[in-house]
C-alpha cells in the first residue's frame, strides 16, 4: 500500500506549528548565541584589518568582565594563560565567546556555565586544532575550577593544538 502525500495545506499547518514553540527546536540560548554570531560576522567585515586585531582583543576582555564568578575568574586566567602559551592566536569573539584563532580559524574557546545554563564551563577544540590521536579524541572539556594541575594539561593541549 503506498502511502498519501499530504496536501500543500496540511504541510503549512505542520511547518507552522512547528515555527510556534510546539516541536522541539533551539533554545533562546542558542538563538541569542546565533544572533551574537551574526553581529560579529557583520562586524569583521566592517573593521579594517589592522584596527581588528585590537578591537578583537577588546571585544573578549569586555565579555570576560560581563561573566559571573567563578566563571570570569576561570576566563581571565584561562585567557592569560592561552595568550602565554600560544603567542601567535589572536581573541576574538566566536557565538558570544571568547576564542582564540589562527589566520580566522578558531583553534579553541571558553564558554561559561551561564551561557546555556550548564553546571561547567567548558574550554573547547575546533576541528582546526591538532588534536588528533587515533580514531578517536576528546574536543572538549568541561571546567569547575582552575587548579595547577588543569592549567598544565590545557597549556600541553593549547600548544598541541596549534602545533
Amino acid at each position: 500500500m503506498t502511502e498519501k502525500m499530504p496536501r500543500k495545506s496540511e504541510r503549512s499547518a505542520k511547518r507552522t506549528a512547528a515555527t510556534n514553540g510546539s516541536a522541539p527546536g533551539f533554545t533562546d540560548e542558542e538563538k541569542a548565541a546565533m544572533k551574537e554570531r551574526a553581529r560579529e560576522l557583520k562586524a569583521e567585515a566592517r573593521r579594517s584589518s589592522r584596527a581588528a586585531g585590537a578591537d578583537e582583543e577588546s571585544a573578549v576582555l569586555a565579555r570576560i568582565a560581563e561573566m559571573q564568578e567563578p566563571d570570569r575568574s576561570m576566563a581571565e586566567r584561562l585567557h592569560a594563560l592561552i595568550r602565554s602559551c600560544a603567542p601567535d592566536l589572536s581573541a576574538r569573539l566566536w557565538y558570544g565567546m571568547p576564542a582564540y584563532a589562527r589566520s580566522g580559524k578558531v583553534i579553541c574557546f571558553f564558554q561559561d556555565a551561564r551561557k546555556f545554563k550548564t553546571r561547567y564551563a567548558t574550554l573547547g577544540f575546533s576541528d582546526a586544532a591538532r588534536l588528533d590521536e587515533g580514531a578517536f579524541w576528546p574536543t572538549s572539556f568541561a571546567l569547575t575550577e582552575l587548579t595547577p594541575e588543569v592549567e598544565a594539561r590545557i597549556s600541553a593541549l593549547v600548544k598541541q593544538a596549534v602545533g
